[in-house]
């Protein structure tokens, strides 16, 4: 027995899909996996089968033909093809989370393409597909240009490539923003942006954290359980950057939600590593975003008695301090923006 790949469209209407697998099986061809492709020409549907070694490709593009089968391809696979495409697709994903460079290759793979070229900003090519030949938008700018023979490509493959080009340049986008901090004991921290697999480490370090240190981040309310801890990683409109030890542990989160033009600034700093400078570098960080991110101002909420908290707000540049009772509201203006009289945003 020997694998092939058949890709052939159909009619998308009931019965046909059973048709064309009874063309193949009357042949003792034995279908190992199928997907199906809604295209505007019809069902594309997409076998690895093991055939009888006597076949030979004339006589699978004959099985196709009775079985109602249209714009065949046939060629032999390889047995990696034994893998479905999501689960293809995903493991490539994982490859590009460890080597984003390695985007080129993983397209190739993905797509079995026979050449991949990145294009510069200003190319008048629309992203989208026509017969063998693919572009997807770049989000860093540009493109990328992907080609193959047969078959033609389908919008399950461009929605896939696409898919794991933004995941790559996510990975590059965090790698580029990631920074190390020199504590003055000599200990390194690495500064980055927080992504959804963080999500175990934060809460295990909401665990080491005192009492004490949860009430002055949390002002007294729950402790976030893991759905909204994963809300927290990566807010709508903002960032959230994580502080890691060497060996990767999360020391410190802090997160600027942004609501029009204010952002609110948070900050959680583990017991062992505060009064270092750490919250100080996260704070300013956070900062530095909202000013790019053409914020008015940042926004902060604290208790009265978190004397290290205010006395670092105000080494930031705090120019309002509004108190309720035993909670105070900080706003540090963004550099080149006025503040109005808006109200700070409420802590969530």
């Amino acid at each position: 027995m020997a694998l092939w790949r058949i890709r052939a469209t159909v009619d998308d209407r009931p019965g046909y899909l059973s048709v064309l697998t009874a063309s193949l099986a009357l042949r003792s061809v034995n279908i190992l996996a199928v997907q199906v492709h809604t295209t505007e020409e019809g069902a594309v549907d997409d076998f690895l089968v093991d055939a009888p070694d006597t076949m030979v490709e004339t006589d699978l593009m004959a099985a196709v033909l009775k079985g109602r089968g249209r714009d065949a391809f046939v060629a032999r696979a390889e047995a990696q093809g034994l893998a479905d495409q999501p689960t293809r697709a995903l493991a490539l994903a994982g490859r590009l989370v460890h080597e984003p460079d390695s985007l080129g290759d993983v397209l190739e793979s993905l797509l079995d393409a026979t050449e991949v070229r990145w294009r510069p900003q200003g190319s008048t090519d629309l992203p989208g597909f026509h017969g063998g030949r693919m572009v997807l938008t770049d989000p860093a700018g540009g493109s990328y240009e992907v080609l193959r023979a047969l078959p033609a490509f389908t919008p399950a493959e461009y929605a896939r490539a696409q898919a794991l080009v933004e995941v790559a340049g996510t990975v590059q986008r965090q790698h580029r923003e990631q920074v190390g901090m020199l504590l003055p004991d000599g200990t390194e921290l690495v500064l980055r942006p927080a992504a959804q697999d963080d999500a175990a480490a934060v809460a295990e370090m909401h665990g080491d954290c005192s009492a004490a240190t949860l009430h002055h981040r949390y002002l007294g309310g729950p402790v976030p359980d893991e759905s909204r801890l994963r809300r927290m990683l990566e807010p709508t409109g903002g960032v959230t950057l994580l502080a890691t030890a060497p060996g990767g542990r999360v020391v410190a989160v802090a997160s600027l939600t942004a609501e029009g033009d204010l952002g609110e600034a948070t900050v959680l700093v583990e017991d062992g590593w505060q009064r270092r400078g750490l919250g100080t570098a996260l704070l300013r960080r956070l900062h530095t975003w909202a000013e790019r991110s053409g914020l008015a101002a940042v926004t902060a909420h604290t208790g009265a008695d978190n004397v290290a908290m205010l006395r670092t707000l105000r080494r930031l540049g705090a120019d309002r301090f509004e108190r309720d009772g035993a909670l105070i509201s900080v706003t540090i203006p963004a550099a080149g923006r006025p503040v109005g009289d808006e109200t700070p945003a409420t802590s969530g």
